[in-house]
């Protein structure tokens, strides 16, 4: 008997009376064979959704099982495209359907008919192992695709192909297994995308992964294989520090995973990563990248597989040995279609109506992050950055909260801080990152010993800071001691000239961790100088009028990061310039004509 579609609500689909379907298989739905995936089973009914749009679709139209999970296919031609949500091209899709997608549209993940300049790595007679690279071809200018052997094969070869240009199904390699059945390989595979990929073992995280912002790599880094999550409100940035992170972070690749986003934010991340030349190399970014567009006008269903299918692909490039980043933007938008998915279920509600098993999904996703060694041996990383949007900027409600069970970095957004354009608006009280003892090994052996001491001494007078600004707003800074008020300035200089950071400054879009040091040294210099005049009765006053305070807030603009030895000269001048205002004490108090000290006296 056929299988017809016995309902719709929305994209939720039910099929009466049929024991043909197994849980989360892959089904053809309606006569424009529609992508969906079974959810639910019982023994009266058989529950799907369905990742296309599901206007016109009436009961009685045919539903045919596939056999087989939803699956990403793997193989050359990832890079560089632009995927929806179930990984159909979308260059290909505009070309046979125009700028809106018709459903029903039967469009081949990678291109069939581009040829590879392939290199076949094993030779008739080897044995290989499950993970182990069978071929190789340049993918892009930046990144060599390995192929490799799926995890669940082994085996002897028995034909190896020369040499040369193939597509992408043709046949470069015959297997024969342990029990003698013989196995064609192409250049691709296909893989379940919710089933994380194996690995040989998942390694402790020592290195961080470096992004050129100094509010991240300072105050609260991230490992890579570890995972961080932006929430922030509306319009407070999330999506462009995580286009500043794709831009400048030291991953090998990166997926951007635009979840339900705006439509226009999508645009304006193809329009920027389309011009964008990769610092490292010189070539464009592009080269390194795999977007996946999943705007909020397409069918929602979608946006719950392009969070899987994104890290899938992941997981793919890191079994090969690199270190990928992912950019999820945004899980909220995710949670939320969990939620109308689940209400169309008619299942019991959880806070807020998003269903019970949101905290598990979200464990799955996050859990699937680390930095590992793969079955071939060779070293890789998943890093995941998600932005979380919570409503009204309500870091309470349910999405924010679990996620933070999950997530090691925690970069909380500040909408004044936004509003004030300090960007990134990264909140340095509330935001934490538990990846700074991890990492301190690695500052010490490849930066320098005293970089994690002099970040914990920033972040002490930006915590006492905020102890002070409370009794400032009720009684004023007026009646606050010289100490004090020192600790008030040099916060300032702390938050506009080191926390906050320029995106389109040349020298200030990307900065090294050897001058973020430099510029922390600085900064304790001076604090430091000028606390010892304080402690010896010289007014904070005349210290601040000599514009040094000023002049750091500037010196990320000042010194190129080439140029590292011009922070010697700010020392000097800081030097020079207290040296004028130090009063030396006499036995009769202070002599005003007393000789100032010179240049290299210690005034502390």
């Amino acid at each position: 008997m056929q299988n017809v579609i016995y309902s719709i609500n929305g994209p939720v689909v039910t099929v009466r009376d049929s024991k043909d379907f197994s849980m989360q298989e892959m089904v053809y739905v309606g006569e424009k064979r529609l992508v969906g995936e079974v959810i639910s089973i019982t023994n009266r009914s058989t529950t799907i959704q369905v990742y296309e749009s599901t206007t016109g679709l009436r009961c009685g139209e045919p539903v045919a099982p596939t056999g087989s999970p939803i699956c990403a296919v793997l193989g050359p031609g990832i890079l560089s495209n632009i995927f929806d949500g179930i990984q159909r091209p979308l260059k290909a899709l505009e070309s046979l359907s125009g700028a809106f997608i018709d459903s029903g549209v039967a469009v081949s993940a990678l291109d069939g008919d581009r040829t590879w300049q392939v290199t076949v790595l094993a030779h008739a007679g080897d044995r290989l192992s499950p993970g182990q690279a069978y071929a190789s071809c340049p993918e892009t200018s930046l990144i060599t695709h390995r192929c490799l052997l799926p995890p669940d094969l082994s085996g002897q070869v028995v034909w190896a192909a020369p040499d040369g240009a193939y597509h992408i199904h043709d046949c470069v390699l015959k297997l024969k297994d342990d029990k003698g059945k013989e196995h064609e390989l192409t250049l691709c595979q296909r893989w379940p995308i919710r089933v994380p990929r194996p690995v040989r073992q998942r390694m402790p995280i020592t290195r961080p992964l470096i992004t050129g912002q100094r509010v991240i790599d300072t105050l609260f880094p991230i490992a890579k294989g570890g995972t961080a999550a932006v929430p922030g409100g509306f319009g407070t940035g999330k999506t462009m520090t995580q286009h500043q992170l794709a831009k400048w972070c030291d991953a090998d690749i990166i997926v951007y995973i635009g979840c339900g986003e705006r439509g226009n934010e999508m645009t304006q991340v193809l329009e920027e990563f389309t011009g964008l030349i990769d610092p490292k190399t010189g070539r464009p970014l592009t080269d390194r990248t795999v977007l996946i567009a999943n705007t909020s006008n397409m069918p929602v269903a979608a946006r719950e597989a392009s969070i899987y299918t994104g890290i899938t692909l992941a997981e793919y490039y890191r079994d090969m040995g690199y270190h990928v980043a992912i950019m999820a933007d945004s899980t909220s938008r995710w949670a939320e279609a969990l939620r109308e998915i689940s209400g169309r279920l008619e299942e019991m509600p959880a806070e807020e109506g998003f269903p019970a098993y949101l905290p598990s999904r979200l464990s799955e996703f996050y859990e699937r992050a680390g930095y590992m060694v793969a079955l071939c041996g060779q070293e890789g990383s998943v890093s995941i950055i998600g932005a979380v949007s919570p409503q009204g900027a309500d870091f309470s409600e349910p999405v924010t909260q679990n996620t933070k069970r999950f997530v090691r970095c925690f970069w909380a957004l500040d909408k004044s801080l936004a509003y004030a354009r300090h960007y990134p608006a990264i909140n340095w009280t509330t935001s934490y990152s538990e990846y700074v003892e991890d990492l301190r090994p690695w500052y010490r052996e490849n930066v320098d010993p005293s970089f994690t001491k002099k970040r914990q001494a920033i972040v002490g007078l930006l915590h006492e800071e905020e102890k002070l600004m409370e009794i400032v707003k009720l009684i004023g800074s007026d009646v606050l001691p010289d100490e004090q008020k020192l600790v008030i300035e040099i916060c300032r200089v702390i938050r506009v000239g080191f926390l906050q950071q320029n995106a389109f400054h040349k020298d200030d879009t990307f900065v090294s961790l050897e001058k973020q040091l430099k510029m922390m040294e600085v900064i304790l210099y001076l604090y430091d100088k000028v606390k010892g005049l304080v402690m010896k009765g010289t007014p904070i006053s005349s210290v601040l009028e000599t514009g040094l305070f000023d002049k750091i807030v500037k010196m990320k603009y000042d010194i190129p990061g080439d140029k590292l030895e011009l922070f010697d000269d700010y020392k000097l001048d800081i030097e020079l310039e207290l040296a004028k205002v130090y009063v030396p004490e006499t036995q009769e108090g202070s002599a005003p004509g007393a000789q100032a000290p010179q240049k290299g006296d210690d005034l502390s």
